[in-house]
């Protein structure tokens, strides 16, 4: 996979293309060949693969939510953990998150579920494995791109400050285990999936939290309400 036929933002690209020339990322690009040449339908689409990386650049990452694999329903994947694209239903799991918004700031439960406008904020929405097959959940974990996004945290983690990670569930908080408690502020919740969303996801406050934190640095407020 050379890095050079990559769309990704140089922001990134400058810390990520090496990635691309390592074996790993070599057998990805075979792999997800073969699921084309096999006829299978993969989401998201190529060019909105890495589009969590393209809306918000390094510099301009403020907070991490870590989700696990892109939605593998039709029309629902566009690169952007948790979101759908307007006029797709929103999904269980994020109309959880927009009653948590209500019950913690106020505001109203939005009409669609595009997230682009917290990617534009600086709220890097990042899936642990950036691909899957057509109606078949978790079918590219494993593959490599567990590894590639390691790599982000990585960066992130080094390169930035006074970040926040909302790591909701088990996977997310073991994938961001790494992270420097002395410089980011990490949130953890379960998942806000119907199964256990009740266990504490609910109530766990995490955007006026996020706020808070960076009231307290002068910075100014992610506006959470999706218009």
């Amino acid at each position: 996979m050379p890095y050079r036929s990559i769309q990704l933002h140089p922001q990134w690209l400058d810390h990520l293309k090496f990635e691309f020339e390592l074996d790993y990322m070599h057998q990805l690009a075979e792999f997800l060949a073969a699921e084309k040449a096999e006829g299978r339908v993969v989401y998201p689409s190529v060019e909105n693969v890495f589009a969590a990386l393209n809306a918000t650049p390094l510099n301009s990452v403020r907070v991490v939510i870590l989700g696990q694999d892109p939605y593998h329903g039709a029309n629902q994947a566009h690169g952007l953990s948790f979101s759908v694209p307007e006029g797709v239903p929103t999904p269980p799991s994020l109309r959880n998150i927009y009653k948590e918004i209500v019950g913690d700031l106020g505001g109203s439960i939005p009409t669609h579920g595009n997230l682009i406008q917290w990617a534009n904020q600086g709220v890097l929405l990042l899936n642990s494995v950036l691909s899957v097959q057509q109606g078949q959940a978790a079918s590219h974990q494993g593959k490599g791109w567990e590894q590639f996004t390691d790599k982000i945290i990585e960066i992130l983690n080094r390169e930035s400050e006074n970040l926040v990670f909302m790591l909701w569930g088990a996977y997310a908080q073991k994938k961001g285990q790494s992270i420097d408690k002395q410089r980011h502020l990490v949130l953890s919740a379960p998942h806000p999936s119907p199964l256990s969303a009740h266990r504490g996801f609910l109530g766990c406050k995490h955007f006026s939290q996020a706020n808070a934190y960076f009231q307290s640095l002068g910075q100014a407020d992610i506006d959470w309400q999706i218009a």
